[in-house]
């Protein structure tokens, strides 16, 4: 091969082409001896040094002309190790899902070129206004391996591209995707050992140690991929047919195309070079064209994150920003994503130290400038129908004793663990779910609901399917038919909740009439319209938002609503304040109703006072 060699592009980091060269750039020090390391398919291999002068800081940069980069994959060896690029935009050797025979026979993850041109279309940022959004969680392989997809599309994201029209028919604007970047999913399982000790002699017996002697084999499966990866290159494993760079940026446009959001998840622990953790976010944005980012891990720059220009109109998600960023800004962009909002929820569904003022407050958590996510079910627990089935986790297939996993759920099984045929247990299991997904879409930040919450799927009490590559940890689509009555309410609640914007307002509640509409923004009923019973933890309480503060699409004030909450195990009777004239009250859910939880024609009520909450039940009701 005949190449020259130049100084390097330092501006940008990883492998990049322009005109006749091929750049590469990576961490390395100038007192250390670097070479990059060509393979060919033939098995030949050639090193190319690179002079100590091509460094600035610990950058090394060296420009290769004259490289036929289609027929070569690449490392790195410094001071004679050898060393994987992890700026790498493509991995050679994970191409096939959990393959341990790569691991087995020694052989070597590569990187590879990814200069693959790609049509985006014109594609545009969606920016959904955070009032509008609904998000949906999913990983790509539990998503799609079941009988959601075909062939070799299953557990990939063509598979998901599959599913775009079955997410905008629910009401979906926002899918989180659990990581998509490169990670080894194969773990080396450690078990210990039994040995036989008693033949041996006293030198062979002195220092050991039963607890200290382990085995590796066989592997587990990381299946989340919430540990260190390769943050440039999307999982080879995900690609059905295409390059992965090019079917995940098809998905991402064809999302566009159906207004709809691409939210990743990035997971940084604490040995994360922060400056490189913002130029990853960067990356993603401007080759990828995702739309926010889910931040995990520790030692987060987020506050840099925050005030990046290039990311000013991503949307950021972390479990806290801090208090100098509350200034507001032309496109709010900034989510706070806690579990705050689920044991609120939890508390009181399972009637576990449950107080419906926290409730209150979470379900109008809300600032113009941080947004909130509100959701009672995440991959990191149990799943929404298994919250209402199991008091207990079972994770025994872990392999980890059961140890593994969230201790405190604040779940109810309704009187049996798992599995029952007992028709009160079941309906009751029902309305509970029914509660909890109505509970979510009223409140005022962002809902966002768990990849098949929303027809029911369960993962049998397992509250950590991180290693669950089989039926339990991927979605049952199955169960969607079985439950079509429950995914009914769910993308009827979800329309609901689009119609009325009042619902979902980006202003915070004050709590008065600030605007002369004739009532408060947000008000709460007792047993008395307008009073509450000085009680500091009522069982039941009605709730009003006043729709002359929110215009609909159309342009027109929103209507009235009242929701009625018990929390209770007996009915409960509470005010209905009354309306203006010509005006009156429908009843649009009932959550007790199991027959017609919600309704599609509203039913107009009789005026009364008082209305009657069913127990443990939500209401709610329209004026108009």
């Amino acid at each position: 091969m005949e190449y020259t060699i130049i100084e390097g592009n330092y501006a940008k980091i990883g492998v990049s082409k322009m005109a006749e060269a091929v750049y590469f750039t990576f961490e390395g020090e100038k007192e250390q001896a670097c070479a990059i390391l060509l393979y060919a398919a033939n098995g030949r291999q050639v090193r190319i040094p690179v002079p100590d002068a091509y460094c600035v800081g610990a950058l090394r940069s060296v420009g290769i002309k004259g490289l036929n980069w289609k027929k070569y994959d690449y490392n790195y060896e410094i001071d004679g190790k050898l060393t994987f690029d992890q700026y790498a935009r493509k991995i050679i050797g994970r191409e096939k899902w959990a393959d341990q025979a790569r691991l087995e026979d020694g052989y070597q993850v590569r990187a590879g070129f990814d200069f693959a041109d790609f049509d985006w279309q014109g594609d545009r940022f969606p920016e959904i206004p955070r009032e509008q959004m609904v998000m949906y969680k999913l990983n790509v392989r539990s998503f799609t391996m079941d009988a959601g997809a075909v062939g070799r599309r299953k557990g990939t994201f063509a598979g998901v591209m599959d599913k775009i029209g079955y997410l905008r028919e629910l009401g979906v604007t926002s899918l989180e995707f659990m990581p998509v970047y490169e990670f080894e999913e194969l773990m080396p399982v450690e078990t210990s050992r039994q040995e036989d000790i008693a033949a041996w002699s006293e030198n062979a017996k002195e220092g050991f140690s039963l607890e200290t002697r382990r085995e590796t084999k066989p592997y587990k499966i990381n299946c989340w991929g919430y540990i260190p990866g390769d943050y440039y290159a999307p999982k080879a494993s995900y690609a059905a047919e295409a390059e992965p760079s090019v079917e995940l940026k098809t998905l991402i446009r064809e999302l566009h195309k159906n207004q709809m959001e691409c939210i990743l998840e990035m997971y940084f622990d604490e040995t994360m070079n922060q400056n490189i953790a913002v130029e990853i976010l960067r990356y993603w944005v401007m080759e990828y064209h995702v739309d926010g980012f889910h931040l995990l891990g520790a030692a987060l720059p987020v506050n840099a994150m925050a005030q990046d220009l290039i990311l000013r109109r991503t949307k950021l998600f972390a479990a806290e920003f801090h208090a100098h960023l509350l200034k507001k800004t032309a496109y709010p962009h900034l989510f706070v994503y806690n579990d705050d909002f689920l044991y609120a929820v939890r508390h009181l569904l399972s009637r576990v130290d449950g107080n419906i003022l926290e409730l209150l407050n979470q379900l109008k958590r809300q600032n113009q400038v941080f947004g909130f996510v509100n959701f009672v079910a995440g991959n990191n627990g149990f799943t929404l129908a298994d919250l209402f089935a199991y008091e207990r986790k079972h994770n025994e297939a872990n392999g980890e004793g059961n140890r593994d996993g969230i201790e405190w759920n604040f779940s109810c099984n309704g009187g049996m663990e798992g599995a029952t045929r007992k028709r009160h247990i079941l309906e009751y299991r029902k309305k509970q779910m029914r509660n909890a997904i109505t509970l979510v879409l009223i409140g005022q930040g962002v809902p966002l609901i768990l990849a098949g919450d929303e027809f029911g799927n369960s993962q049998q009490g397992n509250n950590n399917c991180y290693c669950q590559d089989n039926k339990t940890g991927w979605v049952n689509w199955q169960v969607r038919k079985k439950q079509s009555s429950y995914a009914d309410f769910v993308r009827n609640l979800i329309a609901f909740r689009r119609q009325h914007p009042i619902l979902s307002s980006g202003l915070p509640m004050q709590m008065c009439d600030y605007a002369s509409k004739g009532c408060p923004d947000l008000s709460y009923h007792g047993e008395n319209a307008w009073i509450l019973t000085p009680n500091q933890y009522p069982q039941a309480i009605g709730i009003l938002y006043c729709g002359a503060y929110a215009k609909c699409a159309d342009g027109t004030e929103d209507d009235y609503i009242y929701i009625g909450l018990n929390f209770s195990i007996s009915g409960q009777s509470l005010a209905l304040p009354n309306l203006p004239k010509k005006v009156k009250w429908h009843l649009v859910v009932n959550t007790a109703d199991k027959e017609e939880p919600f309704r599609n024609e509203p039913l107009e009520i009789e005026e009364k006072a008082k209305i009657e909450i069913p127990l443990q039940s939500v209401m709610i009701l329209i004026g108009k």
